[in-house]
């Protein structure tokens, strides 16, 4: 069985169920935790089926979001870059140029569509290789949790 790697507050794992079950009701596959090629990990990384990639970055306090200046760095990794924040969060500090999703652990809401700034071929095959691939290894160690050799996305 997979389990969260342990780095994130109950909060923030409530805010990502609810948030992975209202991309998979738009149509979006997420994967949480992935890591970037940069070696930034995406909190959620996820494709829908035209392969449109989105990253939702996952705020789970007002410290979380004052403390984490990295997010501007996932731009260059999605076509579209969300926040996700619980429906207490004051949505009005989160910058302009992204979405916004408000959740909890039962679903979210689109609160601000996020700004498409399509990704070069190049990154986006590169990027699917990579989604395809971690989704692949995670599906495996729920067949095999001791099978070895996988990439760690």
């Amino acid at each position: 069985m997979l389990r969260a790697d342990g780095r994130q507050s109950p909060g923030a794992l409530a805010i990502q169920r609810g948030v992975l079950r209202h991309l998979a009701a738009l149509g979006l596959t997420g994967i949480p935790e992935f890591c970037l090629a940069s070696g930034r990990r995406a909190d959620i990384a996820a494709l829908d089926g035209k392969g449109e990639i989105v990253i939702v970055e996952i705020k789970s306090s007002i410290a979380d979001f004052r403390a984490d200046l990295k997010w501007p760095e996932y731009r260059p990794w999605c076509d579209r870059l969300f926040f996700a924040v619980a429906p207490d969060f004051p949505l009005e500090i989160l910058p302009d140029d992204t979405g916004i999703l408000v959740g909890d652990a039962f679903g979210a809401e689109t609160i601000r569509p996020a700004p498409l700034h399509p990704m070069p071929a190049a990154t986006r095959k590169a990027l699917l290789i990579r989604l395809a691939r971690a989704g692949a290894g995670r599906l495996s160690r729920l067949y095999d949790p001791d099978i070895s050799g996988l990439p760690d996305f």
